[in-house]
Formats: C-alpha cells, structure tokens, sequence
C-alpha cells in the first residue's frame, strides 16, 4: 500500500506526506546543504550597515523567489513557524525601503501565506514543506510534529490584515491587507478545524495533585528549537496557547469550542501553564529532565513569539519574567564573552554527529541573533508594563552588539558560535539570515526611539 496521502488544492497545487515523501524530502534537502556546501560563493564584500540591509532585501524579497525564506543551506525548503518566530515585522513600513520593496515584500508574503493555507486546506500541517517541483510539495516532520505550524500561518495571516494598521504610504500596504481578508475567507474554516484538532490532541499531565493539559506530554513536539527532542517544554505549550488566543482574536474560532474541548478557558489555561512551568519562581525549560541548577533548567527561548504567550499585563507573570531573565543575564556561561550575545542555554546536552556535520546545534552552544532580538523586545514590554527603567539598557546592549556583529560578519547571520564567530559547521557554513533583518530594525527603533536607517522614496 502506498503510504503517500495526495489531496488536491487550489491553483493545482498537491501535497504530499507519508514514508516516502519523506525518504524524497530528505535525499532534497541533502542535495540542497551538499550544494551549498560546494557551491555557495563568498559573501557580498559590504560592511556598512546601510548596504548591508539594502543587499539583504534586496536578496530576500527578490521577485524570482516562490516562498519567503531565509539565507540559510535549508532554505529550499518552507517553513511555516517562520512567520511567528522570524518574521514579524517584514510589512513595519520603517523597515521598508522603497514602493518597490514594499510590493515585492506584500507580493511575496501573500504568496507564501497563500500555499501555507492550501496545504492546511490538503491536512498537511507539518513542520516543513519541500518544494518537488511542478505545483507538488512534501510535507514533513523533522524530529517530531509541530506545535507551532498552525502559529506561524495565523502570524503571516496577522501581518496582512494588520498591513494597513500603521502609518504608511505604500499602496501595497493596504492591497495586502485586502488580500489578507480574502484569504482569511476562504480558509477560515481550514484553519478552524486544524485549530480544534490540535485542541483535541492536548495530553492530560499530573503534578503535585493537579491537573494540567499539555501538547507534548508523552512525546515531543517540534518548535523553532526542536533539536533536543524533549517532551513537557514550556516553549512548546506556549506556542499551542498562542495559537489558540490569536485564532480566537482573528474571529478563526470561538472560545466557547475551545473551552468545551479543554474544559476550561483560555485564561485559566495560560495561568495552568504559569503554574506548572514556574513552580520553582522562573521558568523551567522543560519538565522532562532530571532537577538542577536553575541556571541549567531555563532556556532563551522562552521569550517565545512577538505579541504571543508573553503579555505583561499581570504582576505575577512579570515576576516570573524577570526572575528567569535575571537568571540568564547574571549566568556567564549564557554569554558570548565581552558582549551582549546570549547563547540558547547553559549546555549542550545532545551535540550529536548530525550536528558537526550538517545540522546547527539549535538548542545548545549558539546564538540566535533573532532570539537575542525577541530577548531584547520581551525586556521593552516588561518596562512598559512595570513602569520602570529595569532592562532597556540591557536591550540597547543587545542590539548594539547584534548590528557589530552583522558589520563584521557582512550581513545578518542566522548564527553565531560560543565564540562570537560565524556558525560553522562542514555542510553548513555561516548563513545569512537575510529575512529577519527586519525584525531587528523595528526593535531598534523601539529600543532606542530612532530609527537605525533612514530611507527617502
């Protein structure tokens, strides 16, 4: 029996999954880092922050390409949760050069979001989709099923809609945000039900007598750092509660079915998640390890997403807050030395053979400069809400040494090793993260209360 499942979808577009779509999927994509590793030419000679952004754009939103991407050897392949993680701001009309840019980026991101939607539409919603050529695309799951898929689809929904939202004079903004309305139409109800079967699959957990619901209780769930392959993490179960709030917001689905499917509300849900995560008075990056230090038990990564699980509003979610950023700023060994570039964690528990070969180490020894930027973002919200002055000096530092290193390194990387050089690994060799240069001039601009660039249409 053929273990593929093909279902049509709009502009004829298929869809695939099964055993051997991923056996195709994977000998793709080992020809996609092979290709890279011996072909890929030297970087473009630039060092000033300026033409380093206007090449990056002018990269990344190239009307020759078929799906918003990054830099990177892997980026032949799509990946939905980038719209939530990476790519939140690529409509801030800040960020955008010129009427040209702002139509190519709209253009690009409609046509991203479009085949994002139809493949939800096939029920392939999956970690990963490999283009196989003529209108065909294999939907796969590396390491496990996501958690965050059906997040990054709302988020790319959400930009659209919103594109019109600030102030701007770009035609393209508010022909996006049509767009975004039409396709919020005509797989409203696609997204619905995708929605509430992820709702269905939540797991009852039992701790210290009580009764909680998670994603991933007795097998892991992939999120934008999923190399680890562990259960019960916190960033994981952030990701469903946000999927669940912003398809609530976006008229997606209604609470009342959700509630009846989790048998209790979305605040009470979020405030379980607190609770269980934070019994120890931070945030603990998973549940499934064995206890020690605190400073070996959190993660970068529970900043989570832009406008996500993080809202600041009560006193008590901000406590936990900055008591687990405190812990990561006090930590030495979370720090590239002499900077402000903080690495995913304390350790790296699980470096196996893939990942000096093919794979970064996502989890462990590494920064993220885009995780660094959303460090420094969840830092401003705290201020905002407190009222105080605790971490904007801490975020400017980020920022500052994230815009040296793009200098030095020439261009916005994806990575940075613990020893504050490009990421390296034999078939992976330093990529540049082209589309979340974005991402770091909006916090720029709300960090320091300028913009970093200036553009004259």
């Amino acid at each position: 029996m053929n273990s593929d499942i093909s279902l049509s979808s709009h502009r004829e577009n298929r869809f695939y999954q099964g055993m051997a779509a991923t056996f195709v999927a994977n000998a793709l994509q080992a020809v996609n880092f092979l290709g890279d590793r011996f072909l890929r030419q030297s970087h473009h000679s630039l060092s000033v922050i300026e033409d380093l952004y206007r090449h990056s754009m002018d990269s990344a939103f190239s009307v020759t390409e078929a799906f918003l991407v990054t830099g990177a050897p892997h980026a032949s392949a799509y990946y939905p949760r980038d719209f939530a993680w990476f790519y939140p701001d690529v409509l801030d009309p800040e960020t955008i050069m010129d009427a040209q840019d702002a139509v190519r980026r709209a253009r690009l991101l409609e046509k991203s979001v479009r085949l994002l939607l139809e493949a939800v539409r096939a029920d392939v919603v999956t970690t990963t989709i490999v283009p196989a050529g003529r209108g065909r695309y294999l939907g796969v799951n590396y390491f496990s099923r996501p958690s965050d898929t059906l997040l990054g689809i709302l988020a790319g929904l959400r930009q659209m809609l919103s594109a019109e939202e600030r102030a701007s004079s770009y035609l393209a903004m508010s022909q996006c945000a049509h767009a975004g309305g039409l396709l919020l139409a005509e797989h409203g109800g696609d997204l619905k039900r995708a929605i509430l079967k992820l709702a269905s699959e939540l797991e009852p957990f039992e701790a210290d007598g009580a009764g909680y619901l998670l994603c991933d209780a007795s097998g892991p769930r992939s999120a934008a750092t999923d190399t680890r392959a562990e259960r019960r993490r916190f960033v994981t179960n952030a990701c469903v509660y946000t999927t669940f709030m912003w398809g609530v917001q976006l008229g997606v689905v209604d609470e009342s079915e959700l509630k009846r499917l989790l048998g209790r509300d979305l605040g009470q849900y979020k405030r379980d998640l607190l609770r269980l995560f934070g019994k120890d008075g931070y945030i603990r990056h998973s549940l499934d390890g064995t206890a020690g230090t605190p400073v070996f038990l959190v993660a970068l990564d529970f900043v989570s997403v832009h406008r996500g699980f993080w809202d600041m509003s009560d006193a008590s979610e901000r406590a936990l807050f900055a008591a687990t950023t405190d812990l990561i700023i006090a930590e030495p060994r979370f720090r590239i030395p002499s900077t402000f570039h903080f690495l995913v964690s304390a350790d790296n528990p699980r470096n196996k053979m893939i990942h000096k070969i093919a794979a970064p180490a996502y989890q462990g020894r590494s920064s993220w400069p885009t995780f660094n930027v959303e460090f420094a973002d969840r830092m401003l919200d705290f201020d905002e809400f407190a009222g105080t002055e605790t971490y904007r000096a801490c975020a400017q530092g980020i920022l500052k040494d994230i815009r040296t290193a793009t200098e030095v390194h020439g261009g916005y990387q994806e990575l940075i090793s613990e020893q504050g050089l490009k990421y390296r690994t034999w078939a992976y060799k330093g990529a540049v993260a082209h589309s979340w240069f974005p991402r770091f001039l909006s916090v720029w601009s709300r960090a320091f209360g300028t913009p970093l660039l200036h553009w004259n249409d």
